[in-house]
């Protein structure tokens, strides 16, 4: 079994990748979208974050988060986060069966995969690179051709504050480097 060694600093800022059982569609429509949004309004409550940047896609999520000062559990947030939308989802949509002895044992629907891609931010132009990379995210999967289409991102609020102002040479400059979790 492989051994995951993640990182943790207090107050530090994150990128995540979170993925669907199977790669499976659930953030296809408005519905689930809104649910997902309720489940981090709720963790933020109970566990506050600041998200820098998100991306909702049909089969995962990206997105940036700084923890509070003298705080570094991310993986609680996660957790809940995913434990409260599961029982949203559920709520909404009726039983989510489980897929496996082992997700029976251990109380678990088979709605998530149980790990997530996580990346420490290092320094304002690693920051830089990942907040493009989520707002390009779509294109890449070929959903969209202009990221102020993808209603589901943090996208244009950068936009808007004036973050972006050639937004292809931004594109072409995460093709060039592909890794981040997917």
């Amino acid at each position: 079994m492989p051994e995951y060694r993640r990182i943790f600093i207090e107050g530090g800022t994150y990128a995540f990748t979170v993925v669907t059982y199977k790669r499976q569609p659930l953030f296809i429509d408005s519905a689930t979208r809104e649910l997902i949004f309720t489940a981090i309004q709720k963790t933020q409550y109970l566990y506050p974050f600041e998200q820098i940047a998100y991306c909702i896609l049909p089969d995962h999520i990206h997105c940036i988060w700084t923890l509070p000062e003298g705080d570094f559990n991310y993986p609680i947030r996660w957790k809940f986060l995913k434990s409260k939308f599961s029982k949203l989802y559920q709520g909404v949509y009726g039983p989510y069966p489980p897929s496996n002895r082992s997700r029976i044992n251990r109380g678990e629907v088979a709605i998530w995969q149980r790990r997530f891609w996580e990346h420490t931010i290092k320094d304002d132009e690693d920051l830089y690179n990942h907040i493009n990379y989520i707002h390009f995210n779509p294109i890449k999967h070929g959903y969209i051709d202009d990221p102020q289409d993808w209603e589901w991102s943090s996208y244009r609020k950068y936009e808007l504050e004036g973050y972006y102002t050639d937004p292809w040479k931004e594109f072409s400059k995460i093709e060039e480097k592909r890794d981040y979790g997917e």
